[in-house]
């Protein structure tokens, strides 16, 4: 288990994406998918990303369906300072 979710290798629902985060504060450690926009690549996310707007690149796993029924990405780790 990583971050919450757990990971199938056969099944290959959830998985480890490069994305642009809008967050706030480093405090949360899952987003949902509306403020999480997956990017093709580590650099596309690096450019992507405008910390003074509070957009982020980092390493999210998902999506994970919550018990509510929303659909979550985990944070794995900031690729940049990250929020403060």
């Amino acid at each position: 288990m990583k971050g919450g979710v757990y990971f199938d290798p056969h099944a290959q629902i959830v998985a480890e994406h490069f994305a642009v985060v809008q967050a706030a504060q480093a405090k949360r450690q899952r987003f949902p998918e509306n403020v999480v926009e997956v990017m093709p690549s580590e650099e596309a996310a690096l450019a992507a990303a405008k910390p003074a707007e509070g957009l982020h690149a980092g390493v999210v796993a998902g999506p994970s369906r919550s018990s509510e029924g929303f659909r979550l990405y985990y944070l794995v780790r900031w690729l940049e300072q990250g929020p403060q």
